[in-house]
């Protein structure tokens, strides 16, 4: 096993645990590693990740720190959202779009090194396993994949703690006990599961929501912003044209400000098995209603309709981990055409928790107020065609209740 890798690259956080993975590949594969740290909004500090990496032996060469905000939310948020995607009708799939780019980063310096393997820190249990290897394989067909928890024996906290401190690796004092919860966090969301979340007939508790206040807390009164769209894509806020990640940094802070974003959820793991994880997507709220509400007057409604029906297979492909499949990719060609007269403004009211569509406008906008007031115009609608339009769709009822009265007899 150890005689075939000379050269892996890390998905490196700084945390105990992809520490204690780099010692291991050094120690079990004798191999070289690189570690490779993303900085996707995540809300921390990544300068002690290039120190702690250095302390363990990592090469200054070999310690790759990336800000990848805006790619982020450009190629890979930004156009989920433009098919309003939702797994199982709910998430909004914060944990499952950033693995893709983690990925397709640690392939272009495993290319740029020369390395010969990349690896993960996700457990055997979870989804992120499959997200990760699915674009690694994609990306780097005959790649080497090492993944640790389904190889090591480090199968409990103790006994992780307790290879942490022979091979002296530096444990922060909460590190010590039982965590709580786990957490994953980015520009888009935070995802808390496990521990005091396991039983998905208790409440979680208010510690455990950090990106939201809770709507009870919220202000009492109303807060209204306009969201200003091209081709599909949040482009302002209020008029302000911003940039894709600080966009959405501007709105993750009226969405906290407001009790907006929480999901508690108990979702179907490709995997297998259920699994009850406490999300909060401030921003993304705002974004999917304010997308949504854009689109009500610049969709015609067999493109609208249309979209509604191919969303739950996008989804799936993206919580499944198949972003770089050529299926997802047919699907996104598809929903960007849709997008090409999704231009305009929407006016959004936020209030404790709810998000609101109260106004929307495009100058190419579907919508003719000739056509649909009760008051008489000079429009392009006779009241009399509704007539024989009825009838026509009403044929094949008329047919089949005749049939079932004959049989009836």
């Amino acid at each position: 096993m150890a005689n075939d890798v000379k050269k892996v690259v890390l998905a490196y956080s700084g945390g105990l645990d992809t520490s204690v993975i780099l010692k291991w590949l050094q120690t079990t594969y004798g191999c070289e590693v690189v570690t490779f740290t993303a900085d996707l909004g995540q809300g921390e500090e990544l300068e002690p990740a290039r120190k702690k990496a250095e302390l363990l032996g990592i090469k200054p060469e070999n310690i790759f720190i990336e800000d990848v905000r805006e790619e982020f939310v450009s190629e890979y948020v930004f156009p989920m959202f433009r098919a309003n995607a939702l797994y199982e009708g709910l998430y909004l799939l914060g944990t499952s779009i950033a693995r893709p780019l983690i990925s397709k980063k640690q392939i272009e310096i495993a290319r740029k090194v020369g390395a010969d393997a990349v690896a993960h820190g996700a457990t055997g249990k979870g989804n992120d396993q499959v997200r990760f290897e699915l674009s690694y394989y994609a990306l780097e067909p005959e790649i080497k994949v090492i993944a640790p928890w389904r190889e090591w024996d480090l199968t409990s906290r103790t006994r992780l703690l307790e290879f942490a401190e022979t091979h002296q690796i530096p444990i922060a004092k909460d590190k010590r006990g039982e965590a709580p919860f786990s957490v994953d966090a980015n520009l888009l969301h935070s995802s808390s599961e496990g521990k005091v979340l396991e039983d998905p007939a208790d409440e979680a508790p208010e510690y455990v929501y950090q990106r939201t206040i809770s709507p009870e807390a919220a202000p009492d009164k109303a807060t209204y912003i306009t969201v200003g769209f091209e081709k599909g894509d949040a482009v302002s806020i209020d008029g302000e044209a911003l940039s894709p990640a600080t966009l959405l940094t501007r709105l993750n802070e009226l969405g906290k400000a407001n009790g907006i974003g929480r999901l508690d959820l108990v979702e179907n793991r490709f995997v297998g098995m259920k699994s009850r994880g406490v999300y909060e997507t401030p921003g993304g709220t705002i974004l999917l209603q304010a997308h949504r509400g854009i689109e009500s007057i610049t969709l015609d409604r067999g493109a609208a309709h249309l979209k509604d029906d191919i969303m739950p297979r996008y989804a799936e492909l993206i919580y499944y981990g198949f972003w770089f499949s050529p299926e997802r990719e047919m699907l996104q060609a598809l929903i960007d055409k849709s997008q090409e007269f999704v231009t305009g403004e929407v006016r959004i009211k936020l209030y404790k928790g709810n998000v609101e569509v109260v106004g929307r406008s495009s100058p190419y906008s579907l919508y003719n107020q000739d056509l649909v007031t009760f008051e008489e115009g000079a429009v392009a609608y006779d009241h009399r065609d509704a007539a024989g339009f009825i009838k026509l769709n009403a044929l094949r009822l008329r047919t089949l209740a005749n049939r079932d009265r004959k049989v009836g007899g």
